[in-house]
Parts: C-alpha cells; sequence; structure tokens
C-alpha cells in the first residue's frame, strides 16, 4: 500500500496496480467504537472486552454486525474473537478460593495444579484463567460462543505476576474452558516474542510443573503475531518462530488508527 508492490484486497483498499494480491482483515475493540469501520475486509477479529479481561467492551455488539459483512476468502474464519488475559494475583478485583467456578457449582474443576484455597499460587491462577475465560463465553454478550475460533491477547499492557509458571497457568486455564468445556471452534495466541517470553517465559513448547508434569495444553496453539507497521512487515512475520510450536496462522500490522491482518499461507 506504501509503495510495496502489494494490493490490499478489503478494507477499504485503494486500487493499485501491483505484483500480488494480499486480501487482508481487522481486528477492532473497544479503541474503535467511535471510528467510522472499514469495508470489505476479508475476516475480522473482535475484541470481547473493555481493555481488562474483567470488562466488556461497550460496543462489542455493533462490531460484530460489523464483522459479519466480512467477505472471506483467506483460510481464518470471517469473524473470530479475541480477549485480554490476565494475571492480576491478590491486586485484582477478585481472585478465586477454591476449584469451582462458578462458585455454586457442584462439580470442581480438574486442575492439572491441584488445590486453589485462595494463595497467589499456580492452581488459583490456573483457575483465575478458567474463570475469566467463563465469564468472557458467557457475560459480555456472545451469542452462540462456541460458534467462534477465540485468541488470548497477552501484553504486557495488562496486570502479570513475576512467575512466568503462573502466568501460563492463567492462560492454561483459559484454554481448557474455550477448548475442552466450552468446546469452541479453536483458540489461539497473540502477542510479540518479547512480550510473549517476557510474560510467559520464553517462545516454544513448554512442560507444565503439574501434579504430573506433562505438556502444556498451549504447545501448538496457532500464533497470531504483532509488531509491524507495514503490509510486507506482516508477511515477513508469517515466517517468525510459533509462540508455543505449532503454525503462525495470522500477522498483524498497524496503519492509521486501524490493526490490518494477513492470513499466513
Amino acid at each position: 500500500m506504501l509503495g510495496l508492490g502489494l494490493v490490499l484486497v478489503g478494507a477499504s483498499a485503494p486500487a493499485l496496480a501491483a505484483d500480488d494480491v494480499v486480501p487482508v482483515g481487522n481486528d477492532v475493540s473497544f479503541p474503535q467504537c467511535d471510528e467510522t469501520l472499514p469495508t470489505g475486509q476479508a475476516f475480522a477479529v473482535v475484541g470481547v472486552n473493555n481493555g481488562k479481561a474483567n470488562t466488556t467492551n461497550p460496543c462489542f455488539r455493533e462490531q460484530l454486525a460489523w464483522a459479519r459483512g466480512s467477505v472471506g476468502g483467506t483460510a481464518q474464519p470471517r469473524v473470530a474473537l479475541y480477549v485480554n488475559t490476565a494475571n492480576p494475583g491478590f491486586a485484582g478485583s477478585w481472585w478465586p478460593r477454591s476449584n469451582f467456578y462458578p462458585e455454586a457449582s457442584p462439580v470442581p474443576v480438574a486442575n492439572p495444579y491441584g488445590l486453589c484455597l485462595g494463595g497467589n499460587d499456580v492452581a488459583c491462577a490456573f483457575m483465575y484463567g478458567y474463570a475469566k475465560a467463563y465469564d468472557n463465553a458467557t457475560m459480555r454478550g456472545v451469542p452462540s460462543p462456541a460458534s467462534y475460533f477465540w485468541w488470548l491477547d497477552v501484553e504486557t499492557m495488562n496486570s502479570w505476576e513475576p512467575d512466568t509458571v503462573a502466568n501460563r497457568a492463567v492462560l492454561e486455564g483459559m484454554t481448557h474452558y474455550l477448548r475442552d468445556v466450552l468446546r469452541a471452534k479453536g483458540v489461539g495466541v497473540y502477542s510479540t516474542a518479547y512480550q510473549w517470553t517476557l510474560i510467559t517465559g520464553g517462545v516454544g513448547p513448554v512442560t507444565s510443573p503439574t501434579l504430573i508434569p506433562s505438556p502444556s495444553n498451549l504447545n501448538g496453539l496457532p500464533s497470531w503475531i504483532a509488531g509491524a507497521t507495514t503490509l510486507r512487515g506482516a508477511l515477513a512475520l508469517c515466517a517468525s518462530t510459533p509462540l508455543t510450536g505449532g503454525d503462525v496462522t495470522m500477522a498483524q500490522f498497524v496503519s492509521g488508527d486501524l490493526d490490518y491482518d494477513v492470513a499466513c499461507p
């Protein structure tokens, strides 16, 4: 778009003569509530939260309706969702005290880290993640939540503990609910290599120190890599090392006030 020899198809892209045709999508959330959204996007990812894991995007319903106008044509679903993630520990407005969620549930959550008793530890971090995923699927106005692919937005702008194992446990708890309980269309992770390493301890597959050490359920999840400022830069990110193994399936670049995304080949 900026002299790159590439044409963006969709997302109100200008008609430019170029060598390649690259369909693009957009991701939107609360910062775009007052923005005029593009048209003709190939796919869209809509943020469920208002910047924090325990909040609701005030224009989620309107943005979801806009996203349903995506035209398709890539390997990405025409509409997907993303949620903010965090591990605030005791600093948060709520912290789990048991393996039951909802708290009135008669059946405990299967917690690979053991029993949560309200401590700022890995077992309760797993339950915090499980609870936030449950809330996002049931309390944010998401229609038919199991019908969507869900991305976990992992960024340093949110609250995280110094314990990278506990931070991973939050994401594992969210993945467990979305994939194994809700049975959503899929789960993936969004971040940059720098932020992912700072928050979770490193890029690449991991083994979780559970009661019986085992591979993390994060391993092999699709990666959505951020950090580019041009279309060509986003396409280069498709060759990045996946965050937890698996594949890099999407990359993001920022232009103006909008986020654009490409489906990786």
